[in-house]
């Protein structure tokens, strides 16, 4: 998987301290009432499609990104869902990271889904009945998403 680059200039400077790090997690349904999921290549894990947002990039445009790069899907951003803190997760090469990670509700556009770079293994629409074993907090994102109205989530 791809590291920013100003992620890697970032380690010259800091080494393996844990870096606070912008993120973004989408939870595209389809018309179908279907979630798109991908099969990281990293960890192995199903999860929601999700990115590192790069230096100035506006939340939601950077996620559509993520998921077009990731997926070869189009999306739509339609609502801010949650704000969430996500880790601090340690990488076998020993750096930390902690995620502020924003998840939004999308609703598919175009495009068929597919494994579209190195950073998953599969790539498909699944309804809730056939999800499989999630990351931590995913569930949780799409069961937020999936009420249509709802304000965006902050823990407190």
């Amino acid at each position: 998987m791809a590291t920013p680059d100003f992620i890697l200039k970032l380690r010259t400077k800091i080494g393996h301290e844990t870096l606070w790090i912008p993120g973004a997690r989408a939870v595209v349904f389809d018309g179908d009432g279907r979630v798109l999921l991908g099969q990281r290549a990293d960890n192995g894990q199903w999860g929601l499609i999700t990115g590192i947002l790069e230096p100035g990039e506006e939340p939601a445009t950077g996620l559509l990104r993520e998921v077009l790069e990731e997926t070869g899907v189009v999306a739509a951003a339609e609502r801010l869902v949650s704000v969430d803190s996500v880790g601090p997760t340690t990488y076998p090469n020993g750096d930390v990271c902690h995620f502020l990670t924003l998840v939004f509700r999308c609703r598919y556009v175009s495009g068929k889904a597919r494994v579209n770079d190195d950073e998953s293994l599969a790539v498909g629409w699944f309804g809730p009945e056939e999800y499989p074993l999630l990351m931590p907090g995913h569930l949780e994102s799409i069961e937020r998403a999936a009420q249509p109205d709802g304000a965006a989530h902050f823990r407190q």
